[in-house]
């Protein structure tokens, strides 16, 4: 038996069941506002440069999204989604935050 042949079907099934690019299109520019208000309650400048605002939303939009995934993926052998999935999936990311907390820097 040949390897080679096990491949090119490999990549393209893992091709397909990702969606392509231009089958979503996201508006640039959706959460500008609420991101300013974020960031300036976090130490920011109370008007960054778009330039940051727009890095940052791009950064929480693949963030949210591959969390999403994530969560089907989990829930698929439910065939439910449930909060829980989520809940399962930022569970070490909320124990991060709250040891974050006690270091004095």
């Amino acid at each position: 038996m040949n390897n080679n042949t096990a491949g090119p079907s490999s990549k393209s099934r893992a091709g397909a069941s990702q969606p392509s690019e231009s089958s979503f299109k996201r508006k640039r520019g959706m959460f500008q506002k609420d991101l300013q208000h974020m960031m300036y309650g976090f130490g920011d400048n109370q008007n960054p440069l778009p330039e940051t605002v727009a890095l940052v939303e791009d950064i929480v939009v693949e963030y949210v999204t591959d969390l999403v995934h994530k969560a089907q993926d989990t829930a698929s052998k439910r065939g439910k989604l449930l909060t829980e999935d989520f809940l399962f999936l930022i569970r070490k990311v909320q124990i991060c935050g709250i040891c974050l907390r006690h270091i004095k820097l």
